[in-house]
């Protein structure tokens, strides 16, 4: 398979990407380029290969959840720029 300019094209108009001719005529080349890649994959067997999501084994790391005592307060908004009622003042960033 091999993608056109013209689907280039349309693809960036698409993601709303203004781009150059040359710009079109460098992705139509480097996108072509990834389809010879992915055909030769298609070449390889895998059907004694088990699916994954990731190319290594990855296992989350946890620390227990312990309860203990949180800061006082007072000690949190020490540094506070600026505090009103044991709150953190910051400013709006919703416009009504």
């Amino acid at each position: 398979m091999k993608l056109s300019k013209k689907e280039v094209e349309h693809v960036a108009w698409l993601a709303r990407l203004e781009l150059t001719e040359e710009e079109k005529e460098q992705l139509t080349f480097h996108l072509n380029q990834l389809m010879v890649h992915f055909e030769k994959l298609r070449e390889l067997d895998t059907a004694d290969i088990e699916p994954t999501s990731h190319s290594i084994p990855i296992q989350n790391v946890f620390r227990d959840d312990i309860a203990r005592e949180s800061l006082l307060i007072e000690e949190a908004l020490s540094n506070a720029p600026e505090a009103e009622d044991d709150y953190f003042v910051v400013p709006q960033v919703v416009e009504m």
